[in-house]
């Protein structure tokens, strides 16, 4: 049985997240998506189809990590399993955002060909939980974008087994994924991540 206060909690934390990430014109409009994890087997997650600028506690759900709803006639968002697949790998991990960045969006179409995005050298990356200097360097992988969750879904969860401490990922012409202990911990590696982002852009401007 879900723990209705603690279900609530999430799904303010959710909301107030969504508000802050429209606010910084990273989620426009409906896309975007973000979980919060209730307990071992369950998480709070937005609703498909609802404006994150809008977003409400009624525009959260609560789901198992199949990706069933629970307690609720709502609908998830379409890439639910790309959420609970973060979930299942990481028992310490407490939330998931999804965000539709210009910047993410518009760098991950620029690096055609590649399959990553290596950072290094940038005193942000310290942002990240675990990384404690710039010397090190961190591989964001970006994966192809598809309408099969199940398959991509099957690929991250393929790729992150394998590369537990890599903190992201972008999907190519879509957005970009992290995660965290907390919400807290997750806001804070998407704006470390929007910044390296720019930074990235900005590289590729001036080098030309």
């Amino acid at each position: 049985m879900i723990d209705i206060n603690l279900y609530a909690q999430r799904s303010a934390e959710i909301v107030a997240a969504g508000r802050f990430l429209y606010s910084r014109g990273w989620s426009p409009a409906t896309s975007s998506n973000y979980s919060a994890r209730i307990d071992a087997q369950h998480i709070a997650i937005t609703v498909s189809g609802k404006h994150k600028g809008e977003l409400t506690e009624a525009g959260v759900m609560a789901v198992d990590l199949s990706g069933n709803a629970v307690l609720s006639a709502c609908k998830s968002s379409a890439e639910t399993l790309l959420h609970t697949v973060i979930y299942e790998l990481f028992p310490d991990v407490g939330a998931v955002l999804h965000t539709h960045s210009v910047g993410a969006t518009v760098l991950s179409r620029a690096m055609v060909g590649k399959s990553s995005l290596p950072l290094q050298d940038y005193e942000l990356q310290k942002a990240f939980s675990g990384q404690v200097t710039h010397e090190n360097e961190i591989i964001i992988p970006i994966f192809e974008n598809t309408q099969d969750i199940a398959a991509l879904a099957a690929q991250s969860k393929d790729y992150f087994s394998k590369n537990p401490e890599v903190p992201a990922y972008l999907i190519r012409g879509h957005g970009l994924y992290t995660w965290g202990k907390n919400m807290q911990d997750c806001l804070r590696h998407i704006e470390a991540l929007e910044f390296l982002i720019q930074c990235e852009i900005e590289m590729i401007r001036i080098s030309k």
